[in-house]
């Protein structure tokens, strides 16, 4: 589904790319009405059909709060919000920024295209991939593709060739990020849980870390410019990095403990509400 949403993303900035670049940015609110026009009929002629029960709909509540007092779930949440928070420097100025440096619009819309297409490429293979290392550590590798990233746009924007680099970072930074914070959100939050998990990966990230990221990253844009303004994203992403690396260790030490407790060496009730 993720890798469908990508497909359109890319066609629609190569097409606008064009378009703008021969009209202007005029027509921009003609875009966006009918795109958004096609996501609501999209969503009216999608089939009325009512989800069948799980079998984990008829267990006992399951309480949310054993789970989120766990270092590394914690670690987690803090990675995700300042990663999404960073990268949003990307969604809200790169564009902008581009522009300011004299770029052409078709030019941009061909970076951008650059970017989805191997985002396209990473959802198409992620199942042969994503296993090869744990997802504790694709985050903190993502992490520092993020770190490479904002740096890059910061200090080498004047290299078409640093800016195609770049983007092609974005396999990582957000792509990977995406399967692997996914993934952490199923293994931390199982069963009953699963459903107010995803709820606090969007609102932590997207929501609060989104909204930050913009409102922030303009302040600093409108005051300092835009290279500042991707430098301090690169601070922003060397503080996801870092507590990608606490949840990976607390990871380790609570697979350590509950190790631990398959053996018998520790009570196994203290892990009931555990992932």
């Amino acid at each position: 589904m993720r890798l469908w949403g990508s497909v359109g993303f890319m066609i629609t900035v190569f097409a606008a790319g064009a378009w703008f670049e021969r009209y202007g940015m005029g027509s921009f609110p003609g875009w966006a009405g009918i795109t958004l026009a096609g996501v609501l009929l999209c969503t009216l002629w999608l089939p009325n059909v009512k989800e069948a029960a799980h079998h984990a709909e008829h267990a006992p509540h399951a309480p949310i709060g054993p789970v989120l007092r766990q270092p590394q779930v914690r670690w987690f949440f803090a990675s995700l919000f300042f990663h999404v928070m960073a990268h949003f420097a990307i969604y809200g100025f790169y564009s902008l920024h581009l522009d300011a440096l004299g770029y052409s619009k078709a030019t941009i819309g061909a970076l951008w295209g650059i970017s989805v297409a191997v985002e396209i490429a990473w959802f198409y293979a992620q199942g042969r991939l994503i296993g090869r290392l744990p997802m504790a550590n694709w985050l903190v590798a993502c992490g520092v593709a993020t770190v490479l990233r904002m740096a890059m746009i910061a200090g080498l924007s004047g290299s078409l060739a640093a800016l195609f680099v770049a983007q092609m970072l974005h396999a990582l930074t957000f792509a990977t990020h995406h399967t692997a914070c996914i993934a952490m959100v199923s293994q931390h939050f199982p069963g009953r849980l699963r459903g107010r998990g995803q709820a606090l990966f969007t609102v932590t990230g997207y929501g609060l870390g989104g909204m930050l990221g913009v409102l922030a990253g303009g302040a600093v844009a409108s005051r300092w410019g835009f290279r500042v303004m991707f430098g301090a994203a690169a601070v922003l992403a060397l503080l996801a990095t870092a507590c990608a690396v606490r949840a990976r260790r607390e990871s380790r030490g609570w697979a350590d403990v509950r190790a631990g407790a398959g053996k018998g060496r520790i009570p196994s009730c203290l892990f009931s509400c555990a992932p």
